[in-house]
């Protein structure tokens, strides 16, 4: 008898291409067709942050670590929109897909969570990186810097948006309510990313903060990234890769545990 194993496994790879991207193309369409309500608001926010802490604020404190002040706070705030509209992409839009009972026709069709899961986090860190480059353009009105590695620097904005995103499915498999999805933004994002070192150095605080500090996840991720950009940081660069990549598997494994046991979701 011929073996058709082959021509399977073929045929299966393509199902899967089809639905990865086809879960992709629906993401990135949905935030673009509305990028007033989804691009443009950080990239005023930044503007904002800038003009205020950078250009206002900034002269009167003088340098931080042998940066000016706006330069210093130019990769935390980059980091501040890259978290939350990855974030928020992700937990708006599968909860929606929930709420509408969308979800149904996916776990009913031959592809896996696994698959599930890919898509809807590769349509938030596009989100997350295309907010972050269009927030980055608008950091080059208020201020010239050099980014000191470029590798360090997209990796952990990738992985980063990957994280939250990730997050952000989590949040919407336990959400039973549209209010649902803004207590974590609210009451956990918010002070955690305010907490983490984007406007100052965790070395100007007291030693007890510091130390508490250091249980912040966040800390990590922003000064990854601004030493990425600056070459200057609070925290180990070795320390910080392997927090946030332990963080993304962490919670890689627990969205697939919840995916694939239908919790939230075949109720």
């Amino acid at each position: 008898m011929p073996d058709y194993s082959g021509v399977r496994a073929q045929l299966t790879i393509e199902r899967y291409f089809v639905a990865f991207t086809t879960i992709v193309i629906k993401e990135v369409r949905r935030f673009m067709r509305i990028w007033v309500q989804t691009v443009l608001p950080p990239a005023i926010t930044t503007s904002l942050y800038l003009l205020i802490f950078g250009n206002l604020i900034g002269p009167r404190i003088g340098s931080m670590d042998g940066f000016d002040y706006i330069d210093y706070i130019v990769p935390g705030v980059i980091m501040l929109a890259v978290i939350t509209n990855s974030y928020s992409n992700v937990v708006s839009s599968f909860y929606s897909t929930k709420f509408q009972r969308h979800i149904e026709e996916m776990l009913v069709s031959p592809i896996p969570s696994w698959l599930i899961l890919s898509g809807y986090v590769a349509g938030g860190v596009a989100r997350g990186a295309i907010v972050g480059c269009a927030v980055t353009a608008v950091t080059m009105a208020f201020t010239d810097f050099t980014v000191h590695s470029y590798a360090i620097t997209v990796s952990v904005m990738l992985l980063t948006a990957a994280l939250f995103a990730t997050g952000g499915l989590i949040n919407a498999v336990f959400a039973d309510s549209f209010d649902d999805i803004s207590i974590v933004p609210t009451f956990v994002l918010t002070p955690l990313t305010y907490l983490g070192g984007i406007f100052y150095s965790i070395s100007l605080l007291p030693e007890f903060w510091q130390t508490a500090s250091l249980a912040n996840p966040i800390l990590y991720i922003v000064n990854a990234f601004r030493f990425g950009i600056l070459g200057v940081s609070d925290i180990d660069i070795v320390l910080a890769f392997s927090i946030i990549v332990a963080f993304v598997v962490l919670l890689t494994v627990l969205a697939l545990h919840l995916l694939n046991r239908g919790i939230g979701i075949k109720n």
